[in-house]
């Protein structure tokens, strides 16, 4: 009986291809654009719920029938509505995006997402800050999966790799082009830093990536938990090296970044992130990487260079994290050592372990499901550190892989028609 309830819910909601999923959600935030402020006042609640109202409820547990009408309300009706009513007329639409470039596809899919975020976003502040974090968090999970996950290793250099990034970004757009107590007067013109931008993440991903090859040298020379002790040095290497460069504010840290990590921005070099590790995880490259990770011995025997492999892979992770930190540093605008040190470590390995080794989409889904987690549960302070952790293990006991683990992301197979798929069922 449970499991024809359950084939019956998914049926319910399988027949909704993502464009209208994604249109479902736009709809459901304009009409929060549009009658949030009077509608919350209706049910008694002081603002528009941040988050979903779980906030709201944690705080004062007397508006939890008002929170939960507005989220059912503006969110979950609307979309479930909206997805049944037009189920057909997306299918026709994806069916015609189906038979046209996958790009073209994917570009639409992504406006329509990208829209729906920005106007998630302009309810308040706090909204824009969390999405940008969220999009970083993406990358940095990502990027470790790519070493922790497809090649088996245990890494615990990536706050090094942030930091290394998010310093030299840093000096890149202060000393550059804006006026500063440490850097003195900029030497370039502010308005073109915005276009230049970009080439200081870049240059902050290479600087990372040679921080990955000082560790990865050493490290891929042996083989069991060397890289795991190694990696872990120098994260505290470079954190006490930071502390100790007067030259970019020491253990006060640096701020006076500019304001260029905007949402465009943080949400295009989020893409990319996504799309470059998804084509380097499936190309052969990936597949010596997971060869390497299964028996070393045997790829080697099969002629895969085994520590080239492993090489390209540690800087290209690291690569992805030096951006990462860079961005990071532009959207908090300021920056210290402590930032990177072993909280940063523990979030980010929870975010890989949450969403799931080897998989794309489990990467996502942890980064993306951790933030939310934690954004939720922050008013209950102390207790937050209680229910998360119990939560991770939770999942470790029962999923020990992780939510979505070994999963390909296939673009196409999320992006096609599902009427059919349905007929068939």
């Amino acid at each position: 009986m449970k499991e024809k309830r359950f084939y019956r819910i998914r049926r319910f909601f399988s027949g909704t291809p993502a464009l209208g999923w994604l249109l479902g959600a736009f709809g459901a935030v304009l009409l929060e654009s549009l009658v949030g402020d009077p509608f919350s006042e209706i049910l008694g609640l002081p603002k528009i719920p941040v988050l979903f109202g779980v906030v709201i409820m944690l705080k004062k547990p007397a508006l939890i029938p008002g929170a939960f009408a507005y989220v059912l309300l503006i969110y979950a009706i609307p979309v479930i509505l909206f997805t049944r009513i037009t189920a057909k007329g997306m299918n026709w639409m994806a069916d015609k995006l189906d038979k046209m470039p996958l790009w073209f596809s994917a570009a639409l899919h992504l406006l329509v997402l990208y829209f729906t975020l920005d106007l998630w976003a302009q309810v308040s502040d706090y909204r824009l800050l969390l999405i940008k974090l969220m999009l970083i968090a993406i990358m940095l999970t990502l990027s470790l999966n790519v070493i922790n996950g497809y090649m088996g290793e245990f890494s615990c250099s990536h706050p090094g790799f942030m930091a290394l990034g998010a310093y030299v970004a840093s000096v890149f757009t202060v000393g550059l082009f804006m006026n500063d107590r440490l850097f003195g007067h900029a030497l370039l013109p502010a308005g073109i830093g915005q276009f230049l931008f970009p080439i200081g993440l870049i240059l902050a991903g290479a600087i990372a990536s040679i921080g990955a090859l000082v560790v990865a040298i050493p490290s891929f020379r042996t083989r069991g938990d060397y890289l795991a002790i190694i990696s872990l040095a120098f994260m505290f290497i470079v954190k006490s090296l930071i502390e100790n460069l007067e030259v970019v504010g020491g253990p006060r840290g640096l701020s006076g970044q500019p304001d260029w990590a905007t949402l465009p921005t943080v949400f295009i070099w989020a893409i990319l992130c996504v799309w470059t590790i998804n084509n380097f995880v499936e190309s052969t490259m990936g597949k010596a990487l997971n060869a390497v990770r299964d028996e070393e011995s045997a790829a080697d025997a099969m002629t895969v260079n085994t520590r080239k492999t492993k090489m390209i892979a540690f800087m290209f992770g690291a690569f992805w994290a030096g951006i990462a930190g860079g961005l990071l540093a532009h959207v908090l605008r300021y920056i210290n050592p402590g930032t990177f040190g072993l909280q940063k470590l523990a979030e980010v390995l929870a975010m890989v372990y949450f969403g799931g080794l080897n998989s794309v989409i489990g990467s996502i889904v942890g980064a993306v499901g951790f933030n939310l987690l934690s954004e939720m549960l922050r008013p209950l302070e102390i207790f937050k550190w209680i229910i998360i952790p119990v939560l991770l293990i939770l999942v470790m006991i029962f999923r020990p892989t992780g939510l979505i683990a070994f999963k390909h992301f296939d673009i196409r197979e999320i992006l096609k028609p599902k009427l059919k798929m349905k007929e068939r069922v």
